[in-house]
């Protein structure tokens, strides 16, 4: 596990958008895991300025999104879908029959969930999955508890993480009870992990992940038994932490 320490979120962002970059132009043909929320959007934004800028393409480039709201459709304007198109998707190059994310609207939901997992096996697996984590240690919307074998699932979303994601909604009795999310076993599978994390809210989660046991209670802890994690973290989330 490489931590590379930033100076604020402008800084973190600067640097996951260089190191995606690098990945992008390296392999056209990358197969990117990516995460919504407020933590990527910067990252998000250089992406886009490079493009216009530099003409990085993503002519070539496969995403799978990690998780969606149960009961969204694609349209709803705080489905992980609009959230993607808003901010990345409709800005870049790539093609839209490139672009997977689970569907919260599925009729079933659990063959849509094995489905999910099949097309992310089908395309060889995630060369770069891009993640968040939550101040619960959550990653994709996995919930302390979660089992490390799970793979793409219906999850409960706990209070904690439906009152951070109220902010993108007009209420908190607006935010959905449930999400499809990659399974952990299913993000463990990516061939490299870049994890970013920001603000002082996320500081005592970063003190778990490098100082604490590896344990379910405390789902992002399993990146520590991955081979090949990269962490960028601003001063802040990293003030409780002490670097080796």
């Amino acid at each position: 596990m490489r931590i590379i320490q930033a100076n604020d979120y402008d800084h973190l962002s600067e640097l996951a958008a260089n190191y995606l970059i690098d990945k992008i132009q390296t392999n056209p043909a990358i197969v990117l895991g990516l995460a919504t929320g407020g933590t990527p959007l910067g990252t998000y934004k250089r992406l886009i300025k490079d493009h216009e800028l530099y003409g990085t393409t993503y002519k070539n480039v496969t995403t799978y999104n990690l998780d969606e709201y149960v009961g969204f459709l694609p349209e709803n304007p705080n489905s992980y879908h609009a959230f993607m198109y808003d901010n990345l998707f409709e800005k870049v190059d790539i093609s839209t029959e490139n672009v997977h994310l689970p569907n919260g609207s599925a009729v079933d939901l659990v063959e849509e969930c094995k489905d999910y997992e099949a097309r992310i096996e089908g395309a060889g697996g995630i060369d770069v999955q891009l993640l968040g984590m939550g101040s619960n240690g959550h990653i994709g919307f996995n919930e302390p508890g979660t089992s490390f074998q799970s793979t793409t699932q219906i999850v409960e979303l706990a209070p904690s993480t439906r009152e951070a994601n109220a902010r993108f909604f007009g209420d908190i009795r607006e935010v959905p009870n449930q999400a499809i999310t990659m399974g952990i076993a299913t993000i463990m599978k990516s061939k490299e992990i870049l994890l970013l994390v920001s603000g002082e809210s996320k500081n005592e989660a970063m003190r778990k992940l490098v100082e604490g046991e590896v344990d379910e209670s405390f789902p992002a802890s399993v990146l520590n038994n991955h081979s090949h994690v990269t962490i960028i973290a601003d001063k802040k989330a990293l003030s409780g932490v002490t670097l080796r």
